[in-house]
């Protein structure tokens, strides 16, 4: 599997082959290629800051002689009026990052400042907050980056790094009992370790995964199920497996769900209902 920087560095080259054609023309026309400048990045919202260290990596990708001087680091909170970096390089190199810098970090700042203020709100409690695969198409790496930087843990990345048996899988299989062995005797012949996670839509096939799961299923989803409804699903499933609440779950209610005592809270909203927030960056005249 592709190490982060090999996945942000392919995100990055396609994305700037996406924007950039056969060359920026309007920098072209009017800016000698060898002018040097200075650009800042102005916040012009409240929230947590995101996106620092990718906007870094995409100007150094560019140009790898470039300056780059962090004033306020991922995760900070962030105020209107503040400064968070200031970027030396050919200004051919700036206009050409420009947007890409602004897209990912005014985005991955919503993200980070949503996912916080739902951190906030379950502050206390043993649970933790997770993140799913409810992203943008190729941008994944780093909305999930974003969830971590606000405090949020990263569930799986995709496909490929869990096996999780939802509804579909299980109604395919014919059945939790069949999905399970089933997925089991894959695991031990063609992926020794992956872990193996099994979403449940009601008690009934809480007690199937606990009768027929030990020692095969890591961590049973309890789908849509009141406050009320996971408690009971507790009991049963004592400490034998690892738990997670999903589905319905928001601002509003996400600490009665932490009250029950759940492992893991995912919530696909931390990304699909974040909105970016307003970063600008400046050329300064040297």
């Amino acid at each position: 599997m592709q190490s982060f920087n090999e996945r942000l560095h392919h995100l990055i080259k396609e994305a700037l082959a996406e924007d950039v054609g056969d060359g920026d023309h309007s920098a072209l026309s009017c800016i000698p290629a060898e002018q040097k400048g200075k650009a800042v990045l102005k916040i012009k919202q409240n929230g947590i800051l995101a996106g620092v260290d990718i906007a870094q990596q995409i100007f150094n990708y560019a140009e790898p002689a470039s300056y780059f001087d962090i004033f306020k680091k991922d995760g900070e909170a962030m105020h209107n009026g503040e400064t968070a970096f200031e970027v030396k390089a050919h200004i051919h190199t700036i206009l050409k990052c420009e947007r890409l810098v602004l897209n990912c970090m005014q985005r991955m700042s919503g993200i980070a400042t949503l996912t916080h203020q739902y951190t906030e709100k379950i502050k206390g409690y043993k649970t933790r907050l997770l993140d799913t695969r409810k992203t943008t198409p190729n941008f994944r790496l780093l909305e999930k980056e974003a969830v971590r930087i606000g405090g949020g843990v990263n569930h799986r990345f995709g496909l490929f790094d869990m096996i999780m048996l939802k509804d579909n899988h299980i109604d395919y299989a014919g059945g939790i009992e069949k999905a399970i062995e089933k997925a089991w005797n894959y695991v031990q012949i063609k992926k020794p370790g992956l872990k193996i996670e099994v979403e449940t839509r009601n008690i009934d096939d809480v007690k199937k995964v606990c009768a027929v799961g030990k020692g095969k299923v890591f961590r049973i989803m309890v789908d849509n199920f009141t406050p009320a409804q996971i408690k009971e699903a507790l009991e049963i499933i004592k400490n034998d497996f690892e738990t997670e609440a999903s589905g319905g779950i928001n601002l509003n209610n996400i600490e009665s769900y932490a009250e029950t005592g759940v492992d893991y809270i995912s919530v696909g909203g931390l990304i699909h209902q974040a909105q970016s927030l307003d970063l600008s960056l400046k050329a300064v005249v040297i």
